[in-house]
Order: C-alpha cells, then structure tokens, then sequence
C-alpha cells in the first residue's frame, strides 16, 4: 500500500468521524440530553461526568437551574452529552493529525490539498467554541442551527480532498452539470428548511414538557409545511438527475446512490409525519439528507 492509498483511507475514515459526530448530535436533540452537561468545557464542574447524584458538585443547584427538561440529574441525558462531545474531541485531534499529514506530503506539490485540511481543522475549531456558545444560550434555536451548518461545511472538505488528490473525471453536458448543482442546491434549502422546523419542534416539546407527542405535528408552522412540500420538489429533481445520468456508467452508478439517499430521507420524513416525530427517525432523516447532499457534491466533482 503507497503512502497516497493510505493518505486517502485516513481522509474517508475522518470523513466517517465526522458523519458520526453529526448523527451523536442528533441523538442529543432525540433525547433531549442538551443540557446534560449543563456547563463548558467541563461537566457538573468534572472532566469525568457523574454517574449518580452522590458524585455531584456542592454547588449542583447552579448547573441543574439551567436544564429545562426536569431540572433534576439524569445520568442518561448526562452521559449522552458527554459521548457527543467525546466524540467531538477526538474527531479535533484525529483532523489535527491529517492537517500535519497534508501539509507533509502536499507542501510542495497539490498544496491545495494542505489547505483544504487547514480549513477543516479552523473549522472543527470554530465549532467547538460554537458548541459552548449553544450550551452557556441554554441551546439557543439559532445557534444550533448555526452549529449545524457549520457541520454540514466540515462535511464535505474530505470529500474536496479526495476529489483533488483522485483526479480522473468524466466529461458531462453544461445542462447535467447545472441540474447537478441546482439539485444540490435544493437539498441544501431542504435541510435548512429542516433545522427551523426542528427549532419549533424543540419549542413545542418543550412547552408540553417533552409529552403528547401526537400534538406535535400539529402545533407546527408554515415552515414545517413548506418544508413538506419541498420535499417533493427535491424528490423530483434527484429523479430527473437520476434519468439524465444513465446513458455515462459512473455517472449512472453514483446517481443510484443519490436516489437511495433521498429514498432513505423521504421515508424517515414520513415516518416522522405519520407516527408523531418517533424519536428513532429523527437522526435517520438527518443523516439521509447530508448523505444525499455529499453524495450530490461528490457526483458533481467528478465531472469535467
């Protein structure tokens, strides 16, 4: 194995962290264990969580007042926190590690590539001290979705960087290229759309103090109903795209992945419609909708 093979399993392996890290945070909003960890960097004041109440600080009362949930410790919503970030951490040092190996190996050649992996560790940066804006806000709505996009950005920077180093691309029409981008673009809308619903969902639960969930739905906004039909404008196009592609075989081969994904996301959207926002469909939708948006990207890199 040359040093470019494994160059490129290390880059799709912190590509893979970083869906992980996206899907932990959606199981912290699926539980409801934001504030967990109700202070920053540290929890309960410990770099080690509690596991039981006994283990508490003297001056608990101070972090538990910030949770809206029960305001009591939960050592479930407390360990769930802790794992995300976690998580977080460990995807810092392991972009860390590639940045030094980019800038090793490209610093002289392709030196594009050494700051793309630049960009992804400021980024992932950028987000941790984001994290800690969401905590001391008590989750404020607009800075989760702002947390959010940001990690849709850290997202496809190893995509870039694996279509920048694996250069043999096909040749394809203006008009499939500018399907591409305008079905990526959607997608894009699609999930901010997404995130302001998730905003009134957090908004509704938390009025019904996380019950009746049947009620949910119906409590939503004009956004959520844009959203829906949005839905099947983004449907649309990634079918047509899907169509466009079949006469380029690796064109053809990828569009199936693209439809896969969107299929995947449109059912986990259903699933939420007509069974009241089950709580295991929400992380499922949203990695459906980043899958479906790197593999748009990636489909349009590798035209020419």
């Amino acid at each position: 194995m040359n040093s470019t093979t494994s160059y490129l399993r290390y880059t799709r392996f912190v590509l893979i962290m970083v869906l992980l890290v996206i899907v932990a945070g959606a199981v912290v909003r699926m539980t409801q264990s934001g504030m967990g960890c109700p202070d920053w960097p540290t929890c309960f004041g410990r770099w080690i969580p509690p596991v039981n109440a006994s283990q508490l600080p003297p001056d608990f009362e101070k972090y538990l007042r910030k949770q809206d949930i029960d305001h009591t410790f939960n050592v479930y919503h407390t360990w769930i926190e802790y794992m995300n970030r976690l998580l977080g951490a460990l995807l810092g040092v392991f972009i860390f590690i590639h940045t030094i190996w980019s800038f090793r190996k490209f610093r002289n050649n392709n030196r594009s590539v050494f700051y793309i992996s630049l960009l992804m560790l400021l980024a992932v940066g950028f987000q941790g001290w984001l994290g800690k804006k969401v905590v001391d806000a008590n989750l404020a709505t607009l800075k989760v979705t702002a947390h959010m996009i940001v990690a849709l950005v850290i997202v496809v920077l190893p995509v870039l960087i694996i279509s920048k180093i694996k250069a043999s691309k096909v040749i394809a029409g203006r008009s499939l290229k500018a399907l591409t981008v305008t079905t990526l673009v959607l997608v894009l809308v699609q999930i901010i759309l997404g995130t302001r619903v998730r905003e009134q969902i957090d908004e509704i639960a938390s009025g019904l103090n996380y019950g009746q969930r049947n009620l949910w739905i119906g409590k939503l906004g004009q956004d959520f109903l844009i959203h829906r039909s949005f839905a099947a404008i983004v449907a649309a196009a990634c079918v047509f795209l899907f169509i466009r592609s079949r006469s380029i075989p690796i064109l053809a081969r990828h569009s199936r992945v693209i439809l896969f994904f969107m299929l995947c996301s449109f059912a986990a959207g259903l699933a939420m419609f007509f069974m009241n926002i089950p709580a295991v469909a929400q992380p499922l939708h949203l990695l459906s909708g980043v899958l479906l948006a790197i593999s748009l990207f990636s489909y349009r890199l590798k035209m020419k």
